[in-house]
Formats: structure tokens, C-alpha cells, sequence
């Protein structure tokens, strides 16, 4: 949970905290849906040179980001994996013959005690994890010991690798950008940027001014929210309670004592929240005023014109290739 950086605010000096959090916000969504549109290897990277440009300019610490993706590496996996096993459009670019036999299936079984007793103590995880997956394939489809009880195939075709690669780096893109958003911008400026650019809502008498409170309050709590169960856990561990061990039932029961005092404790933050805004005079709905003004730039306007040729740019490869 304490790798997860999305709705944290990190200080720093970069051209990205001098922006104007309206040109982010908006710039946010072109390059997502930029990352969308594409659908060709070279478009793809040139993206990925893209943000890793970005961040490097910004002066964003790219390790920071990179642990924000580590919570989703078993997510985007699981994506990968669908695709090649149920995706069977395009040329057939890997046929195996899976080979089941007592001997074969034991030695699987082996492997996979062998990563379970083991990965607590390997620091890569989700590595492990991925090497000892393509090694209890590879065991089923390439040693043939002994008899066979069972046989059956593993088709791998083009299209399933193709979409799961973009799959996987559109959701990496993503996840990049709305880190980058939240990295670079302070709750209050983000809470400003966005009831300023769903304004024009207010002609279907939607109360834009709440609903960019809302989503400005969710991402602040979100990094609050998982220090406080990091704490919970960490109290409960000090007191032997180990959240990755025990059977099934157990796991339940650890989870539910996590879950009791995290209502709690949010339950508690947002009575301490709306006392601290009625303390300050907030109405729903009434006119307020404030301390900053937003203002625009020239650096706002080129960062602007770079996201709308951006997306001009996926579009037209699309459409000619």
C-alpha cells in the first residue's frame, strides 16, 4: 500500500509546478486519449519516449513513478495472460503441445512450493512470479516424462500479443499521466483547475463547483487513507498477526480487522473535515472567494498546442495506415 503514489503531492521545481493546473487537466485528457487511439508499434514507443521525456524534464523522480506501477504489475499481467489464452484472431505464431504425465505434473508442483516458500525472500516479486509461470509452462510443454494421462495445446497468435501489448501500455500511459497530475499539483490548485474546466456544465445546472470538491477530496484521502492502514497493519503485525500466512478463513478474518478501524478512522476524518469547513464559512451551492487566482501562460499555451498535435498527429496515423 505505501508504494502507491497516485493523489500524493510531492514539492518540487520543475516547469510542470509552475503550470497552470487547467492546462494539465486538459493536456491529462488529450494524451490519454491519444494513448487510445494508438495502434501502431512506433506511435507506441514514441508515446513512451514521450513521458519518459516528460518526466525527466519536469524534474520528477522517474523511480517515484515506477513504484506507482508496481501495485498494478499483477493486474496487467493478468491482462497479458487473457489475451494470449482467449484471443485467437490474426496468424498463429506459437503452437505447443502441452504434455501432462505424473512425472511432469510433479515436477510442477514442485516449482510452485518452491516459489511459495521462497518469495518472501526475493526482492523482485512480481518477477518471480512471471519466471516461475513460464517455467511451469515450459516444463509441461517441452519435457515429456513418461506417460501421458492427458495431452492439449497452447495457440498463441499475433493478435493476442499485439493487443496485449497496447493494452498493457495504454493502461501504463494512464496511470503515468494521473501521476503525474497529482505529483505536480497541490489539492487546492487541482480543486481549482478542475471546477474552472467543468464550468461550462453549469449550463445543465450541474453544480460543478461540488463535484470538483468531491474528486479533488477523494484524491487527497486516497494517499491518507493507505498510511493509515499501513499503520493498522503494522500495529496488528507488532501484536503477530501476519497478513500473508494463514488459510483462507483466516485471511478473511485479518482482512476484516483491517477494514472495521479504516471505516473508523474514515468516518472520523470526514466529521473532522466538514467541521473544519463549516468553521470557514463553506455553504454548498453559495459564491465564495479566494486567496489565489489562476493564471494563464505562455508556457500553458505550448503545452496546449503540444497535446492537440499530439492527438492530431495518433489520429492521422490511424486513419492513412
Amino acid at each position: 500500500m505505501k508504494n502507491i503514489v497516485i493523489g500524493r503531492f510531492v514539492p518540487g521545481k520543475g516547469f510542470l509546478y509552475r503550470m497552470d493546473p487547467r492546462t494539465k487537466i486538459i493536456s491529462l485528457v488529450l494524451l490519454m486519449a491519444s494513448a487510445f487511439v494508438i495502434r501502431n508499434f512506433t506511435a507506441m514507443f514514441m508515446a513512451i519516449g514521450f513521458m519518459a521525456l516528460l518526466l525527466v524534464a519536469g524534474r520528477i523522480n522517474i523511480f517515484r513513478v515506477l513504484s506507482g506501477l508496481r501495485p498494478l504489475m499483477y493486474l496487467l499481467a493478468f491482462t497479458f495472460i487473457f489475451q494470449l489464452l482467449f484471443n485467437t484472431q490474426g496468424d498463429l505464431v506459437v503452437a505447443w503441445t502441452l504434455h501432462y504425465s505424473p512425472l511432469n505434473i510433479l515436477m510442477v508442483t514442485a516449482l510452485v512450493m518452491l516459489w511459495f516458500f521462497t518469495k518472501r525472500h526475493v526482492k523482485f516479486k512480481f518477477f518471480f512470479f512471471l519466471a516461475t509461470l513460464v517455467g511451469a509452462v515450459a516444463l509441461v510443454a517441452n519435457l515429456r516424462l513418461g506417460p501421458a494421462f492427458a495431452t492439449g495445446t497452447l495457440d498463441i497468435y499475433e493478435s493476442a500479443l499485439t493487443t496485449g501489448f497496447f493494452i498493457v501500455m495504454r493502461l501504463m500511459i494512464i496511470v503515468t499521466l494521473s501521476t503525474v497530475l497529482t505529483l505536480t499539483t497541490k489539492p487546492t490548485d487541482l480543486n481549482l483547475g478542475l471546477e474552472s474546466v467543468m464550468s461550462p456544465l453549469k449550463v445543465f445546472r450541474i453544480r460543478t463547483e461540488e463535484m470538483a470538491m468531491i474528486i479533488s477530496i477523494s484524491l487527497r484521502y486516497i494517499p491518507t487513507l493507505l498510511d493509515e492502514a499501513n499503520k493498522i497493519m503494522l500495529a496488528q503485525a507488532s501484536r503477530g498477526v501476519d497478513f500473508s500466512e494463514g488459510k483462507f478463513k483466516a485471511k478473511i478474518m485479518q482482512i476484516v480487522s483491517l477494514l472495521v478501524p479504516m471505516f473508523i478512522i474514515s468516518f472520523k476524518r470526514s466529521d473532522e473535515l466538514a467541521n473544519a469547513m463549516e468553521a470557514r464559512s463553506f455553504v454548498p451551492g453559495q459564491p465564495r472567494t479566494r486567496l489565489h487566482q489562476l493564471t494563464w501562460g505562455l508556457a500553458d499555451t505550448a503545452a496546449l498546442v503540444v497535446s492537440l498535435l499530439a492527438l492530431t498527429a495518433v489520429i492521422t496515423t490511424r486513419v492513412v495506415m
